[in-house]
């Protein structure tokens, strides 16, 4: 008989048994009983199962139904096969993790139990391992949370596998933030400049606020978008958990940031100014900031104007402005300058009252004698304030007729209150010269006369520099000795706080300055003393004797002197 290759081929196939080995085939329920499943797989082939591969949840095994079986071993001799419906569900499912993994799909399971570090997961049969940390967005804290996850069936993504060890790792957290990823990037291809949403606030930071925008997103709110006026903190507008109206200022699709504005809700206060505000017009606002150029007021929110340092008082002095103004405090001030737009508001304290110095040369006279209290003073000379904004200045010179004054403080204090006469004022140039010693007669007539040239006089050296030494004579009178006239013949050298013999060499009418020259040899004679005793030097009887250390004021050594000068012409 001669058959052809398709035949015999049919034939090999119906009479040869199946390679079908350590292989998933589909095979026919023949039978069941209480303990086994008769499983046909076909080419006369038939294994049994235990009953106990089906669970308690699942429905029964029926004759006629299909089912998958795994082919552990093939035993012709016994005419039998070992076959397992489990282990055929648990390598399909192995399959299916591994194309999960492969094509990034998500996979459903069971929470079982807990672990350590984690959740133990069913996925049909396989365990999986489900890290605390990848159950949720947020971490689990509380014990309850893990109790209510246990029977729970999610959706889960495979993360990792071990197919020689069967290991799967799996993460819940991943497709959440997958998701998340989703919504945002839909939101955000929705999103437009100028859209107002609504939104709740999620933090507060120094630089600004973050709204939840339905909690897929958040966008930031910078400070500087809060408000049209000036915000110190955010924290003092808004908490977590108030609801916010917001508009989009901008977003960017790649970095997926959303920023936002409050402030943009309202109109620009320097775009509609209210109409009291305008130059001339004296406002009230709040000190919001000092520094050493002015002080920074708030008008209204979103309106600053700036005071100047020098706007502050019609005064010349330097303000102490940290001292005398505080933040929050309240100050009134009139408009100079308003420039909309450049947002420029200058203010002025000082121009709420009148110029003192528009009417300060009628007020103050050359010649005119007025109160004054000592304000500073430099090397060169004091500043005496007449009233507020009206300084004047008096040069070390014009302090004392007799003295030579190195410095003010010699003679004044800070905010001593002295009598001073104008001696020239320039409103233009709000220069007023003052003078202390004019207020007394010049008694140079009368040193001139006491102190003549030739005349010897005691005196105390007060200080000895390298040009020679000051030296006070009677009456506060000084005169100054230069070095060398102050060496004595034997090369002596007179030292500071020694009362000594000085003659007047010459007075000096440029300078009013009494030139001296030590004596040396002659002592001061001593009354009650006889001519020539006690001594083989000659006596010389100065006409006037010094005090020692004795700082008498101008008015009193001219007392003395017109004193001296009547009793010397009594005699």
């Amino acid at each position: 008989m001669n058959l052809s290759e398709a035949e015999l081929k049919q034939l090999y196939e119906a009479y040869s048994p199946p390679r079908i080995q350590h292989a998933l085939v589909k095979g026919k329920i023949i039978a069941v009983d209480e303990h086994e499943v008769l499983v046909s797989i076909g080419h006369k082939a038939e294994g049994r199962i235990p009953r106990s591969e089906w669970g308690p949840d699942e429905p029964p095994p029926t004759v006629g139904q299909e089912i998958e079986v795994y082919v552990e071993n093939l035993e012709a001799r016994q005419s039998g096969l070992k076959v397992s419906r489990r282990l055929a569900h648990s390598l399909r499912t192995w399959e299916l993790i591994k194309e999960a993994l492969q094509n990034n799909t998500p996979i459903e399971g069971v929470i079982r139990r807990r672990t350590k570090g984690g959740f133990v997961v069913d996925i049909s049969g396989i365990e999986a391992f489900l890290p605390g940390s990848q159950v949720d967005l947020k971490p689990l804290r509380a014990s309850d949370s893990y109790d209510e996850l246990l029977g729970k069936r999610m959706r889960f993504k495979v993360v990792k596998i071990n197919p020689a060890q069967y290991n799967v790792v799996v993460s819940h957290k991943a497709l959440l933030e997958e998701e998340l990823a989703r919504q945002k990037e839909r939101i955000l291809n929705a999103l437009e400049r100028g859209q107002i949403l609504e939104g709740t606030v999620k933090n507060v930071a120094s630089f600004g606020i973050f709204v939840d925008l339905g909690g897929v997103m958040d966008g930031l709110v910078h400070v500087t978008d809060l408000s049209w006026g000036r915000v110190s903190h955010p924290e003092e507008l808004y908490k977590p958990g108030d609801k916010v109206r917001v508009v989009v200022l901008d977003h960017d699709a790649e970095t997926r940031r959303v920023t936002l504005g409050i402030k943009q809700l309202t109109p620009n206060p320097w775009e509609v100014l209210p109409e009291w505000l305008k130059v001339g017009a004296v406002v009230e606002g709040t000190i919001i900031a000092i520094a050493d150029y002015g002080l920074t007021v708030e008008i209204i929110p979103g309106i600053e104007g700036l005071i100047p340092v020098f706007e502050l008082s019609w005064s010349s002095m330097p303000t102490d402005i940290q001292k005398n103004y505080k933040v929050g405090s309240k100050i009134q001030a009139k408009v100079i300058e308003l420039d909309p737009a450049s947002h420029h508001l200058t203010l002025s304290v000082k121009q709420l009252s009148p110029d003192p110095w528009t009417h300060a040369a009628e007020k103050y006279p050359v010649g005119s004698t007025h109160k004054g209290i000592v304000k500073n003073y430099t090397a060169l000379g004091a500043f005496v304030e007449l009233e507020p904004g009206v300084e004047g200045f008096i040069n070390v010179r014009d302090l004392s007729w007799i003295r030579r004054v190195r410095h003010p403080s010699e003679i004044l204090q800070r905010g001593q209150e002295i009598e001073v006469v104008v001696l020239e004022i320039d409103p233009s140039t709000k220069r007023l010269r003052l003078g202390y010693k004019q207020l007394s007669e010049d008694p140079w007539e009368m040193i001139r006369t006491v102190f003549e040239p030739e005349s010897v006089h005691e005196g105390v050296i007060a200080r000895i520099t390298e040009a020679g030494a000051q030296v006070e004579l009677a009456f506060g009178v000084e005169g100054f000795c230069p070095t060398h006239y102050l060496r004595s013949a034997t090369g002596e050298m007179p030292k500071e706080g020694e009362s000594r013999l000085f003659k007047v060499v010459e007075l000096d009418e440029q300078n009013r300055t009494i030139i001296l020259a030590h004596q040396a040899g002659p002592r001061v004679a001593r009354k009650g003393r006889k001519k020539g005793e006690g001594t083989a030097e000659p006596s010389v009887e100065p006409r006037t004797r010094a005090v020692a250390r004795q700082k008498l004021g101008d008015l009193e050594a001219i007392a003395q002197l017109r004193a001296l000068f009547e009793n010397q012409s009594g005699n």
